[in-house]
């Protein structure tokens, strides 16, 4: 582990690759995209001074090792390379994770790509509270394989449909980013503390982990 002005480093070694993780204050390039892509505007209840980017390595459907990027608060950034460090050990896969700017702030369009993404200056859908990603505070992980379903049981997206039945089935990597109460993937965001949406009475949202 190094650590130099404003960025910490995490370099460690598995027996299938090295995991990287690389922690920056918001840079004006950065701040550019989120502004431009509607994920971040003045009224938010936090500064981009509080927040931090992330770059770090992770599984894909195919196996291969990947390069992902998040946004969280500064206060859990270390945390969460913690928690994505044990995730790649355990070859969780994640589809794909860019900024949900990318997206143009939509978290409609970035579930329908089946992005993990974590800060989102929005409110709770339907509601005018802020949602604990407008803090940084929460991440929506592997979204079609992992379902908002609502208390009556509806699903919005179609191509969640079919993870309505939460069991898992086979070998496929689909299948594995399906999260369950006892899998590993679950286990490790508990041990940091935090609280996932599986477990929520009534509706159930099996991407979110909040702090």
């Amino acid at each position: 582990m190094q650590k130099s002005i404003g960025i910490f480093v995490v370099f460690s070694a598995t027996l299938f690759a090295q995991f990287n993780a690389k922690i920056i204050p918001i840079t004006p390039q950065i701040q550019k995209r989120m502004t431009e892509g509607n994920s971040w505007r003045k009224g938010c209840p936090v500064a981009l001074k509080d927040l931090r980017y992330i770059r770090l390595t992770h599984w894909d459907f195919y196996g291969k090792s990947r390069t992902g990027e998040l946004i969280v608060h500064k206060e859990i950034a270390k945390e969460v390379i913690g928690i994505f460090e044990a995730l790649y050990q355990e070859k969780y896969p994640i589809r794909q994770m860019r900024l949900v700017s990318d997206f143009g702030g939509s978290d409609w369009h970035s579930i329908e790509a089946d992005n993990t993404s974590a800060f989102n200056c929005r409110n709770v859908a339907g509601t005018k509270r802020w949602s604990r990603h407008t803090y940084g505070k929460a991440i929506d992980i592997n979204p079609l394989e992992n379902p908002y379903i609502s208390t009556a049981g509806y699903i919005s997206h179609k191509a969640s449909l079919s993870y309505k039945t939460r069991k898992h089935q086979n070998a496929t990597p689909q299948d594995s980013a399906l999260l369950l109460r006892d899998d590993p993937a679950t286990k490790i965001f508990k041990k940091y503390g935090w609280k996932w949406g599986g477990e929520f009475v009534g509706e159930k949202d099996y991407q979110h982990f909040s702090k």
